[in-house]
């Protein structure tokens, strides 16, 4: 099951759950606008290059519609509308007024040089200035996108409408980017997870992880995991996968990362098959790279007792269901990664204040967002008597639909 399906499924149940009138569930799931424009460059070798971009904003009963620009070959529209959809569910759990989009642009970042990158992210801007905005819609990083490519977005915006460090988050610092963003999202699932554990009666220290990815969400986790007492066992991004029954020295894997852009052939550990990581015995299952990784196949020989789910979509139905029979208890993607656009949030408010905040107060302020989330979806799965996931939807869908109602919008 894509994406798409599986995120219309887990919407379709919440709002049965709701008891929501058809026509509203129906409004709730129609985007508010797709967008999709042709961008030509002259190439460093005075060629020109035509690339495809596009935006969906979904939703903004709730406010200013948010989500990423991702720079990748394969864009499928399904997905992008899938992830903008997950965005409206993803900012109302997390409580911050906002509404969902995605967007981004069909090309290959690698294969063009970082001044064609550049002359790409301003046509792209100049083509949609007038649908985003701080108060309509704030793109951020995503895929193939970084900080960098923010800062043109910033630039181009601000030459038809003055300068609006607000219209983007994921800024340099420089920009009016926030401390502690880049931690953001690994952090944010740090915190779903004391939450989670707390609940059960444990702590994160003495507890063995297990995290598939280690780019900035995994390698924040494992990072934030060690200091908090935890015994990371094993880890594995694209060039491999790595275990230490005694747990993994994050602060020596991070060095050899940064030196060998990889975890194989880190000294400290032995290497496994990479598509072993996820049935590796371990407490704590985080899977922090790619959607559809926990399927049918695997989900039966999952050893963990729990899964926050950091990447996006990660896993597939059929796999909810296997994994919910065996007693594992999995803590939805909606919930455990939206510290990234809770600190995204912050970010904003400070550029429309022009007062920035301290790192401390950046981590306070998350710690607080995510610990009373996690309050909320318990109420949701008490009322509704549903599992984790449910509770998730169920909150983020009531909030956006009484926020429709209440605006007069529902048909």
């Amino acid at each position: 099951m894509n994406a798409l399906a599986a995120t219309n499924r887990n919407f379709k149940l919440a709002a049965r759950l709701l008891g929501l009138d058809s026509k509203l569930e129906q409004s709730l799931l129609i985007p508010f606008r797709e967008i999709k424009v042709e961008c030509t460059i002259p190439k460093d070798d005075g060629t020109l290059a035509s690339f495809v971009g596009f935006r969906v904003q979904h939703d903004n009963a709730r406010g200013p519609m948010k989500g990423g620009i991702r720079y990748h070959p394969e864009v499928d529209p399904d997905e992008v509308n899938a992830l903008a959809q997950l965005m409206t569910w993803k900012t109302a759990v997390a409580n911050i007024p906002y509404g969902g989009a995605k967007g981004g642009i069909g090309c290959s970042p690698s294969d063009l040089s970082i001044s064609e990158l550049e002359r790409l992210t301003r046509v792209f801007t100049q083509k949609i200035h007038d649908l985003i905005g701080i108060h309509t819609d704030v793109p951020a990083p995503d895929m193939g996108t970084n900080p960098q490519t923010m800062a043109w977005i910033l630039d181009e915006y601000s030459k038809f409408h003055g300068y609006s460090p607000a219209v983007v988050t994921g800024k340099p610092v420089d920009l009016g980017g926030s401390l502690g963003r880049d931690a953001a999202t690994g952090r944010g699932a740090l915190f779903a997870t004391e939450a989670l554990l707390n609940e059960h009666g444990k702590s994160v220290a003495g507890q063995r992880f297990v995290i598939q990815g280690f780019g900035n969400v995994g390698s924040w986790a494992a990072k934030l995991i060690h200091e908090q007492g935890g015994k990371v066992v094993a880890v594995s991004d694209i060039t491999g996968a790595i275990k230490n029954e005694k747990g993994i020295d994050i602060e020596s894997l991070f060095k050899h990362v940064k030196e060998t852009r990889g975890v194989k052939g880190f000294h400290d550990a032995h290497p496994i098959d990479a598509n072993s990581i996820l049935v590796e015995d371990c407490d704590v299952l985080i899977p922090a790279a790619l959607g559809g990784v926990i399927n049918k196949d695997n989900a039966n020989e999952i050893k963990a007792k729990y899964i926050i789910e950091a990447a996006n979509h990660p896993t597939d139905p059929e796999a909810d269901e296997i994994l919910s029979k065996k007693g594992v208890t999995i803590l939805p993607d909606i919930y455990a990664n939206s510290g990234g656009v809770t600190v995204s949030y912050f970010e904003w408010v400070q550029n429309i204040q022009g007062f920035m905040w301290d790192e401390k107060k950046v981590n306070d302020e998350l710690k607080t967002y995510m610990t009373r989330g996690f309050k909320d979806v318990k109420e949701m799965c008490k009322t509704h008597n549903c599992d984790l996931r449910m509770g998730a939807f169920t909150l983020g869908v009531n909030r956006v639909a009484r926020a429709t109602v209440l605006r007069g919008w529902e048909a």
